[in-house]
């Protein structure tokens, strides 16, 4: 409980949220300087709300040679860690543990019933998007639509159309369900491919959707897909 409250202590602060976001999007190290011009704030309040994120254990730094001479420079970069928030407790992780173990005894059965209820729901987390909205849409609109969406559900995006190829290519920044994929990141991972490709059938009649790089695959920082559009 009581890092739970520092946690929320350090959260409430807007600019630090912002930074926090920030990283998340971008998964790449900083220093002070980076953060300072980014959000037009003086270096050292920079440094204050960084060294705050890594205090409760959101980010963390490493000392890093500059190559011009001189001491090292400190690089903040995001955590590993990832932190759960629930009131009063709740352990959403280990019930998706037992859930997907669960299916994975139930071979084939079991991954066949992960994917379909994987595509059902990311249909259904596109439709909620589309509520509001009338039927005529462009691409632009539709994959606005797509990153909206995306965000919401903590993926944090980048789109990008390619019109001479038909197709949009895209990464996903944060795996919402990596912590999970760990220990078993095929299933999962196909599960994730499969949800997405629910959410783009709701606004394209027909997609390829393609897995182009896997974070656990290639020890990298995010996954990346193009989706294909075999009919607009």
């Amino acid at each position: 409980m009581e890092n739970t409250l520092k946690v929320t202590n350090v959260m409430s602060d807007p600019t630090r949220f912002y930074i926090y976001q920030y990283l998340v999007e971008n998964h790449q190290d900083v220093s002070v300087v980076d953060i300072g011009n980014t959000f037009d704030i003086h270096p050292n309040v920079a440094r204050l709300h960084l060294s705050k994120l890594e205090e409760v254990g959101l980010v963390t730094s490493y000392l890093k040679k500059t190559g011009k001479g001189g001491r090292p420079g400190r690089r903040y970069q995001l955590s590993n860690e990832v932190i759960e928030l629930n009131f009063p407790a709740r352990d959403y992780k280990i019930l998706s543990s037992i859930a997907l173990e669960a299916l994975m005894d139930l071979g084939d059965p079991g991954k066949k019933a992960l994917y379909e209820t994987g595509k059902k729901y990311g249909k259904e987390a596109m439709r909620k998007s589309l509520n509001h909205l009338g039927e005529q849409l462009t691409i632009q609109d539709k994959i606005k639509l797509l990153e909206n969406a995306s965000r919401i559900l903590g993926m944090y995006p980048d789109f990008e159309y390619e019109s001479n190829t038909n197709s949009i290519s895209f990464s996903i920044n944060n795996c919402p369900f990596k912590e999970i994929a760990t220990n078993n990141h095929k299933m999962v991972c196909e599960m994730h491919r499969i949800f997405i490709k629910g959410m783009f059938e709701v606004l394209f009649t027909s997609i390829d959707l393609i897995e182009k790089q896997n974070m656990f695959v290639n020890k990298c920082s995010n996954c990346a897909y193009t989706a294909k559009l075999l009919i607009v």
